[in-house]
This record gives C-alpha cells, sequence and structure tokens, in this order.
C-alpha cells in the first residue's frame, strides 16, 4: 500500500456540468499543490479517501458520477468558508 501523501485540486463554476480535475499527485506534487492552494488562499479539505478516488480521475476531466455527493458536501463546506470569511 503506498504511503505518500496525495493531493487533488477541483474548479467548479456556475454553468459547469460537474466539478473538474486541475491537478492531482503524489509526494512531491501533492506538496506543491497544497503550498499553491495555501498562497492562493483557497481552502483545503483533508478526506484521504476522496483524494484517492480523485487522484485516479485524469486531469481535466470532470468527475465521475459516483463522487457527486463527496464533491457536492465539499463544494458546500467550501462555500461556507468562503460566506463566512467574507462577514
Amino acid at each position: 500500500m503506498d504511503k505518500r501523501k496525495k493531493a487533488a485540486a477541483l474548479r467548479y463554476e456556475q454553468g459547469y456540468e460537474a466539478p473538474v480535475v486541475t491537478a492531482a499527485g503524489m509526494g512531491y506534487v501533492a506538496d506543491k499543490i497544497i503550498e499553491n492552494a495555501e498562497k492562493a488562499n483557497v481552502p483545503i479539505v483533508y478526506d484521504k479517501e476522496l483524494t484517492d478516488l480523485l487522484s485516479s480521475v485524469d486531469v481535466g476531466d470532470s468527475i465521475p458520477f459516483e463522487l457527486y455527493d463527496a464533491v457536492a458536501k465539499v463544494i458546500a463546506y467550501v462555500m461556507d468558508v468562503d460566506k463566512n470569511i467574507e462577514k
């Protein structure tokens, strides 16, 4: 079993059919994904199981239907964080 850190980045905008994986990787690449998110003040959600699943999606592809519910929860969380920051 691979114990290296994994990370995936998603992009979702109104009008998208589904969120798109914009970056995914492990080890050094995962560290850079997280570092860039932190620099850009992008909320980070730590969910190993979801990251494992998203890492299997090709960069540039929409997430598969099977991940809609899990990713919807992440998007709702991020929207809530953004709303609280704006206050």
